[in-house]
């Protein structure tokens, strides 16, 4: 389905295409990639109020403070309204993983992933310290694991324990890719390795499984980078591991030392126990062929409470050894499964480097032919229920999209190019979102600046020269807004007007439907009113 287009002018269209809009339909060109590849769908427009950094991270440090306190042990924090966590540990299970489950609360008000993701690093870093670097990039995977396997609750029951799978739906379990659905419908899983791990508290090995992998992958830079830093944290558990591995088969050497001597002494006892027995057999015999001896009675006796004694030394000699045989197994089996560890996070590492050298060129190579491809400016269709659109730069050779912006709450199919950048309408009033007038770079097609002032969603945006028009927020009603290139409000009209009203520029004149339904022709100057118009519409709702 094709859509129609703002007419776009100046010199970043002098690559390719005349003064002609790009029109492009977002089902025909994304024609990469399978149904299965995950790709966020984030609000990405102005906001009524912009959280700080420190406010947003300090929603999952808050609740990382409270894990910390007592990471062994379940419990729950925070707020099941907005943010709250399960730390579902059982030591008590040991074939499967524990889990934290953050819980988003159906008041919660986070809106795109870059901030969840935030959210979450800020938890890891409070709860098991994990550096600033480390933590978010786990959470990048965690968040990419967590939608991979959104609603497969049988994939959890396989890997985690009944204390984690208890706190899971089968609907909600993982994450959704739509950042709608997120408030009181998600339970994002991350996997505990080692609640007293360091590097090692999550299982960096689940939730970067081939499925991850190749989800990332699908993105045009591949996720290069967070690819990267994974494996750089693999390599450090690897260390950690090799360390631990070490330390621990001293420790197998020096425990099975003892054993030996254990052994050595239980050899010893038992032969001590063994002359024991003949000798108190030996002394029995005697007092029983002699019933009138007394000091053979006596001897025989006494050889007998000896012969007890050193069976009981031998018993407990024997306990001992097995004891120490358990520490000795115990230590053995630590010391491989922690260079098993070691080994899985190597091979891991390096199998992946591999993989990341070879799409590291393949970006490369992309980006060299998009630099050199002639290129034009365009919106696709990013949302037809609600005619929503987004910026795109697009190869005129074979109609790829190079680049899409982010901001994909453009309304109503407009764009025009203003100095070096482009303005538009755009946003949503959902929650905390704001539907402003916003320049957008043309390098990375993120927003530049907004307005101040909220703009009609229904609004028109009309170009005059250098001069932009829309309809705004004035108190209770709605005007007629002039605005300059860099956003800058320069004029609004006297008289309320329809929020959707149509807008005509003319010589000196703008004809504009004002609140009461009659046309009203506005002065260019000042935007005031010059006359009234009748009209059919007005006619219409007076009757």
């Amino acid at each position: 389905m094709k859509s129609h287009f703002a007419v776009f002018a100046g010199v970043l269209f002098l690559l390719a295409l005349p003064l002609s809009a790009l029109e492009v339909n977002e089902t025909e060109l994304k024609s990469t990639g399978t149904a299965d590849t995950i790709v966020f769908i984030n609000y990405t427009g102005p906001h009524a109020k912009i959280d700080s950094l420190e406010s947003i991270k300090k929603l999952g440090s808050d609740l990382g403070a409270e894990i910390a306190k007592s990471p062994s042990e379940k419990m729950t924090a925070g707020s099941s309204a907005r943010y709250s966590v399960i730390h579902a540990v059982d030591e008590n299970e040991k074939s499967k993983l524990d889990a934290d489950i953050i819980l988003i609360g159906k008041d919660a008000a986070v809106d795109h992933i870059d901030n969840l993701r935030h959210i979450i690093a800020s938890y890891l870093s409070s709860a098991y310290g994990y550096s600033e670097k480390d933590a978010e990039t786990v959470a990048v995977f965690v968040t990419v694991y967590n939608a991979v396997y959104r609603a497969d609750f049988t994939s959890f029951q396989n890997k985690y324990k009944k204390i984690v799978t208890d706190n899971l739906t089968s609907s909600n379990c993982g994450l959704s890719v739509n950042y709608k659905d997120w408030p009181g419908a998600s339970q994002i899983v991350i996997p505990l390795f080692d609640v007293n791990g360091g590097i090692s508290t999550v299982d960096t090995s689940v939730i970067s499984d081939s499925q991850v992998v190749k989800n990332m992958q699908e993105d045009d830079d591949k996720n290069i980078e967070s690819r990267k830093n994974m494996v750089d944290i693999k390599e450090r558990e690897a260390e950690q591991a090799t360390e631990k591995a070490q330390a621990a088969q001293k420790t197998a050497v020096e425990e099975q030392k003892k054993l030996e001597a254990e052994k050595t002494k239980t050899q010893e006892v038992k032969k001590e126990a063994e002359t024991a027995k003949e000798q108190a057999k030996e002394a029995q015999k005697t007092a029983e062929a002699n019933p009138d001896d007394r000091q053979a009675q006596a001897e025989a006796k006494e050889k007998q409470a000896i012969a007890e004694e050193k069976q009981a030394e031998y018993e407990q000699q024997q306990t001992a050894e097995q004891k120490q045989q358990a520490v000795a197994e115990e230590a053995k089996q630590t010391a491989a499964e922690q260079q098993a560890v070691a080994d899985k996070k190597n091979t891991e590492a390096q199998e992946e480097r591999k993989v990341i050298a070879q799409d590291q060129q393949e970006v490369i190579k992309k980006e060299i032919a998009d630099a050199a491809a002639p290129s034009a400016y365009g919106i696709e269709l990013t949302n037809e229920a609600s005619m929503l659109s987004g910026m795109i730069k697009i190869n005129t050779n074979n109609g790829q999209i190079i680049k899409a912006s982010p901001v994909t709450y453009i309304r109503n199919r407009t764009i025009f190019q203003a100095g070096d950048s482009f303005i538009a309408i755009a946003g949503e009033n959902s929650r905390n979102g704001a539907v402003k007038l916003i320049l957008l770079s043309p390098d990375t097609m993120e927003i530049q600046a907004e307005s101040n002032e909220i703009v009609a969603e229904n609004s028109v945006l009309i170009q005059d020269g250098s001069d932009y028009y829309c309809v705004i927020k004035d108190g209770s009603s709605w005007v007629l807004a002039k605005y300059d290139q860099n956003l800058s409000l320069k004029l609004k009209s006297p008289v309320a007007v329809k929020s959707s009203t149509p807008v005509t520029v003319a010589s000196q004149y703008i004809i504009v439907t004002g609140a009461d339904g009659a046309v009203k022709l506005l002065n260019k100057s000042d935007l005031t009113v010059k006359n009234a118009v009748s009209s059919s519409y007005n006619d219409a709702n007076a009757k």
